[in-house]
């Protein structure tokens, strides 16, 4: 091996715990515990605090005065008058932990409380969309979402339940998976990749190709619930160790600009990105179709338009309402200089990939 071939790469890691199986958030109460914390308020979206009984049990006599408090106003893309709204009912109500339950809009809202408040979040998904796992924090203001990077806002506890997702529509949770599987696809050809992110990404993508389907086919069934929070966890650590690239921006425009539903645009949209990348990164696109138990006559950006036909999501931006118009908007949002990528991008090729979405 000469000096060239020598593996050279870097990541940081974090301390986190994470608990995962039927019956996992039984034990927040614990949790809260272990933190040291004796006031933890649950965020979560609204019409969930009718079915948080059993969650809050569990955090009875792990929390001072009545009970946890509940806040059931967290939305899609995290609204900056919901964040307020947030970060001053967690000060009112003295609260010394969060707990997000939730997909990535609960979570989300209390990643941005932590921006202000700097308080520890325990996290309870009850959707895949990898959002517990990583420091990546969005806020929208008006028409636009900024995002970035902060350990911060990491939580410290993610306690994966899959009796919590038992009543996702079938649907619902198939483009909930197919965000987790964009997270695990944009790693492999991040610019700052790493052999662990690479391995933990192709890993991803075989365990979601092979339990989303069965989600759908039998969306009561634990076991293949299980393994797609297991798949949506990979991915997400992937995601964690790389920066979001062109899939991601696109998806945070898009939805800033026109509130579009975050995990169906991530469905739709990816499969297009990937082909546009697929001949500049022929490794990654070589692990993409491994992943998806595909051969190498089969283009990976096919094989996931296959796969989102299986699973129900045959929808485009078209069918999201959006115009031609819209795309030339959405064209000049995306601003490519800070990106880098496989693929060299210009406006008319990010164009084209609106196009073909559409």
């Amino acid at each position: 091996m000469n000096a060239e071939e020598v593996p050279r790469f870097q990541y940081q890691c974090r301390g986190l715990r994470v608990v995962l199986g039927p019956g996992a958030a039984l034990g927040l109460g614990e949790e809260v515990g272990r933190l040291g914390c004796r006031r933890a308020a649950i965020l979560t979206t609204s019409g969930r605090a009718a079915t948080l009984g059993p969650l809050l049990d569990a955090l009875e006599g792990s929390t001072a005065d009545n009970g946890a408090p509940v806040w059931d106003g967290a939305r899609v893309h995290v609204p900056r008058e919901v964040v307020d709204s947030a970060v001053a009912w967690t000060r009112s109500v003295r609260a010394d932990a969060l707990v997000a339950v939730g997909g990535g809009s609960a979570i989300g809202v209390a990643k941005a409380v932590v921006l202000e408040t700097g308080l520890p979040i325990l996290a309870v998904p009850t959707t895949y969309s990898g959002s517990e796992m990583t420091s990546i924090w969005g806020i929208t203001d008006e028409e636009r979402k900024e995002t970035g990077r902060n350990p911060r806002v990491a939580p410290r506890t993610v306690l994966y339940d899959p009796l919590l997702t038992l009543d996702l529509p079938a649907r619902t949770s198939a483009a909930s998976g197919m965000n987790a599987m964009a997270h695990a696809v944009e790693a492999l050809y991040a610019a700052d990749r790493s052999p662990v992110a690479a391995l933990l990404a192709e890993e991803a993508i075989r365990v979601l190709a092979e339990a989303l389907p069965r989600v759908v086919e039998a969306p009561r069934s634990i076991p293949p619930r299980s393994e797609a929070f297991l798949g949506a966890h990979l991915a997400a650590q992937a995601l964690e160790m790389t920066t979001m690239g062109l899939h991601h921006r696109l998806c945070h425009v898009l939805g800033g600009m026109f509130d579009l539903p975050h995990a169906r645009l991530h469905a739709l949209l990816l499969p297009h990105v990937v082909a546009y990348q697929a001949e500049a990164a022929p490794e990654a696109m070589a692990r993409v179709g491994r992943g998806l138990g595909r051969g190498a006559e089969v283009a990976p950006g096919g094989a996931l338009h296959a796969l989102n036909a299986r699973l129900g999501l045959q929808e485009n931006l078209k069918d999201l309402g959006l115009t031609r118009e819209d795309l030339d908007r959405a064209a000049a949002e995306a601003p490519l200089g800070d990106l880098p990528h496989p693929e060299r991008m210009t406006p008319e090729g990010i164009r084209g990939i609106l196009e073909s979405a559409w």
